[in-house]
């Protein structure tokens, strides 16, 4: 378990409000299986959506398939499986949306929980998150 004594600013790249980082996706029952992506932070978004041709790559298989709400009220149904997450010195599993064409790749609030981290939404940075016990 590694203590983080100061809490330091992970590194991201903004844009008009938009926050995008590079992450490891890693096929989460073959460490060997992995790719680096670059995803825009979504705290808005539940779940993480990954290009089913990139979890195809490091071999990761859908395990179901979920529907989901969009913002404007219709439904979709798409394939959900399980991926490592790894950015900087934090790691972790989480679900992730097969994408489709036009998806973009969102790295959703489970994730970003998953691995330690918060978004300011001011400033569009990641911070480690103050990890407590109730």
């Amino acid at each position: 378990m590694t203590v983080l004594l100061r809490p330091r600013r992970l590194e991201v790249k903004r844009r008009m409000g938009i926050t995008t980082v590079r992450v490891t996706l890693v096929n989460a029952r073959d460490d060997r299986r992995r790719i680096e992506a670059d995803m825009v932070v979504d705290s808005g978004a539940i779940y993480s959506v990954v290009p089913t041709s990139i979890l195809r790559q490091i071999g990761v298989t859908a395990r179901q398939t979920e529907t989901f709400g969009l913002a404007d009220g219709s439904s979709i149904r798409r394939k959900v499986g399980e991926v490592r997450f790894e950015l900087q010195s934090k790691e972790g599993v989480s679900k992730v949306i097969f994408g489709r064409s036009g998806d973009a790749s969102l790295l959703g609030a489970l994730t970003l929980e998953t691995l330690g981290l918060t978004l300011n939404p001011l400033k569009r940075t990641l911070h480690p998150l103050k990890l407590m016990i109730a």
